[in-house]
């Protein structure tokens, strides 16, 4: 294959892209285990592997089907009758050898709304036990994470997860939620875990935007540690979610426009909610507190999370918002203060900072009143 000026991709896998097209051309191999995570195998490719030893190393069977040139489909693990059925099954017990496998077969099961089959539920559980997963790196870990994000019911990405063990040892700000009390207490059924996961369904309902979908997930992290002493108002999981979110966005490395908007919904969200209580400089403390000035797109993300956090509700999934609304337009309206008759009126400094600040206020509380007057 070289010789024809395919060029190969690493070092390690018999994997190569055609000269012209870039189509990916694989050799049929065969790994063996060799140390810890998915970057621990030798890989032993030649013309002496077969096809059905080489789909023996897949991790499922729907992922283990071949067809031949003339169209005939070879299947010799049943991915077919799997792939009708919307089952999720590892193909040999070389599934626990790849820790990344756990974290693709509950994506599988979000983007496809398949089941996973109950042996390989258990054999998931026994990767867990054995501290597998704790050799998975962060890059792989974002990398399944957002593309898990990015299906159209990424909650099924962690259930399937809890399901088998493996949420608690992967994302342990997210299990701790469930369990925990939803405050106020609209539904007695819906914990804060149930409500998240509610709230990322309703935010990929709203946004294709993976920062605005991982904000979502985020904005109630602080409810798995709050005291329950404290409860059932919760008060204060605000610092406590932001202190997560950044922890989870270094130990994941997550992008730093994504980090940042996370960190500022889990901060500001609840003042979506609550804006007809709130008084001017609040307001224009959030909206300063977000940038959004200088970048009103970051304002917008901010408003989809929370109008998001507001639908993650059983009946609230279609109600009028006009907070979101409302919110919009105190921003719109202290963006369009005039700094010309300011400057023309010889302010300068700390003045003219002061003058902006009272204008961008009275602008806000102008559309806070025609709200509140109905």
């Amino acid at each position: 294959m070289l010789e024809k000026g395919y060029k190969p991709v690493g070092k390690d896998f018999p994997v190569f892209l055609h000269p012209k097209t870039q189509e990916e051309y694989a050799l049929a191999r065969t790994e063996r285990k060799s140390g810890h995570g998915y970057q621990g195998f030798t890989v032993y490719a030649s013309p002496e592997v077969t096809l059905e030893e080489d789909l023996a190393r897949r991790d499922l069977t729907i992922n283990a089907i071949a067809e031949s040139v003339d169209g005939n489909l070879i299947d010799p693990f049943n991915g077919i009758e799997d792939l009708n059925k919307g089952i999720l099954r590892h193909v040999s017990p070389a599934f626990v050898e790849d820790p990344v496998r756990v974290l693709r077969i509950a994506r599988f099961a979000a983007r496809f709304n398949f089941a996973i089959a109950e042996e390989t539920q258990q054999l998931i559980k026994q990767m867990v036990a054995s501290g597998e997963l704790e050799h998975l790196v962060a890059e792989r870990v974002w990398q399944e994470l957002s593309k898990a994000l990015q299906t159209d019911q990424p909650s099924v990405f962690f259930t399937s997860l809890r399901q088998v063990n493996a949420l608690s040892c992967l994302f342990p700000e997210v299990d701790r939620l469930f369990g925990v009390p939803q405050i106020p207490k609209w539904h007695p059924e819906v914990d804060t875990g149930i409500h998240v996961m509610m709230v990322i369904d309703q935010a990929a309902k709203l946004s294709d935007d993976l920062a605005v979908r991982f904000a979502a997930l985020c904005h109630d992290l602080g409810k798995g540690l709050t005291p329950k002493d404290i409860l059932p108002s919760h008060a204060g999981h605000e610092a406590t979610s932001i202190e997560l979110t950044k922890k989870l966005c270094q130990r994941l490395r997550v992008p730093k426009d994504i980090a940042t908007l996370a960190a500022k919904v889990a901060e500001y969200h609840t003042d979506v909610h609550l804006l007809f209580e709130l008084d001017a400089t609040r307001v224009l403390d959030v909206i300063e507190g977000l940038d959004s000035f200088r970048r009103p797109q970051r304002f917008e993300q901010f408003l989809l999370a929370g109008e998001a956090d507001f639908r993650g509700r059983p009946g609230y999934e279609t109600a009028d918002y006009p907070e979101k609304r409302a919110f919009a337009e105190c921003f719109q309206q202290a963006a369009q203060v005039d700094i010309k008759p300011l400057l023309e009126q010889g302010l300068a400094g700390e003045q003219i900072k002061q003058a902006i600040h009272q204008q961008r206020c009275d602008a806000i509380e102008s559309v806070l009143s025609s709200y509140r007057r109905g």
